[in-house]
């Protein structure tokens, strides 16, 4: 008796789990079968094991190619995502660096001498709490994305320029009604953008105005009296740059994002070859031996070209594969050339040398 009891509870358990399987497997066959129009709506999992309307998937989620079901972003950031995200973190830092430099060497704290002005005490902590604002920016931002508390990021990969775009591939069945399905398919590359931006902001206004206070005296506290006025106000005007210019990469990521994802490296050479350039440019004496000495004499110079150096080689490493580097290594040793080719070619374009007839 309590043999066949047994017998009879291992053949119901086995009918149970067929017919979960039959179930499951129906109810997949029906997902596959009825995917949802345009490539970035979905279905969400309902708690009762049915599948929702086709629709925009939760933040977080993106819409399987296979079966439009929403399914979650685990992946991890791939090398070229990380770079990307170091280029949007170098963006507010290069503009800190080159507005400090504006108004606090170039104008007032100019020690001046026969190759240009040099880096003084005041100008140098204006540059180290840039840094240290925008590096904290970058650890809380990556804190709060997901998982929370983690320095990893869960990421879903972006295959196409459209990704960045979904309000611009929502479907119209039959042309009948237009199917909202906007979400962030590139999820977090684009929204974790904005909260740097956003923390870059707070953290600025939590550190940089006390600097301003400690660093840079009062005209009523100067023991030189020659010194240019007012100090303070030159000292604020580093912080009310950055209120016009954060906004202004926030609203260029909000309509270029993913053409800046796809461009960036080039866009980093580029500009780094212009703005090396214009640094040459802007010497009175462009002859090359003044040019060289102007560069290697001053610590200044040194260290602005050595930064469009880094940034050119950081763009050329963003477009070599990971796999190629060790076979297109040498091509990092050209990174000198352009600076090199301008020195030796400047008096060739001097316009004192230009005559007319």
């Amino acid at each position: 008796m309590i043999i066949r009891c047994i017998l009879t509870v291992c053949l119901l358990y086995a009918a149970l789990l067929t017919f979960a399987e039959a179930f499951e497997n129906e109810a997949v066959q029906t997902l596959l079968n009825n995917r949802c129009p345009g490539i970035y709506c979905g279905r969400q999992q309902l708690p009762d094991g049915n599948w929702s309307q086709c629709g925009a998937c939760p933040r977080g989620f993106r819409a399987n190619t296979s079966s439009s079901a929403c399914v979650p972003c685990n992946s991890n950031p791939t090398l070229y995502d990380w770079m990307y995200l170091g280029f949007m973190a170098l963006l507010p830092l290069t503009l800190h660096w080159y507005y400090i430099d504006s108004y606090l060497q170039s104008r007032l704290f100019i020690h001046q001498q026969n190759d240009g002005p040099s880096f003084t005490k005041v100008s140098l902590s204006f540059h180290a709490a840039a840094f240290v604002e925008v590096l904290l920016s970058v650890i809380l931002t990556l804190l709060l994305m997901e998982p929370k508390g983690s320095l990893n990021v869960h990421s879903c990969p972006s295959f196409h320029l459209s990704d960045w775009y979904t309000l611009l591939h929502n479907p119209s069945p039959d042309y009948r009604y237009t199917l909202h399905c906007t979400q962030e398919a590139a999820y977090p590359l684009y929204s974790m953008v904005f909260v740097f931006y956003a923390l870059c902001v707070v953290v600025m206004m939590s550190i940089r105005p006390f600097l301003v206070w400690f660093v840079i005296p009062s005209p009523s506290k100067r023991s030189k009296p020659t010194l240019p006025l007012p100090l303070p106000s030159h000292g604020k005007a580093t912080i009310y740059s950055a209120l016009y210019f954060l906004p202004i990469l926030a609203l260029l990521h909000a309509l270029l994002a993913g053409l800046i994802y796809y461009s960036f490296p080039h866009v980093m050479i580029v500009v780094s070859l212009i703005s090396s350039a214009v640094h040459f440019a802007c010497k009175e004496d462009q002859s090359a031996k003044k040019l060289f000495k102007s560069t290697v004499s001053n610590i200044r110079n040194m260290v602005i070209l050595l930064g469009h150096w880094l940034l050119h080689a950081y763009g050329i490493s963003c477009i070599i594969p990971v796999s190629e580097v060790a076979t297109h290594w040498p091509v990092f040793l050209l990174v000198p050339l352009p600076a090199l080719f301008y020195i030796l070619t400047a008096k060739f374009t001097d316009p004192k040398k230009v005559h007319s007839d």
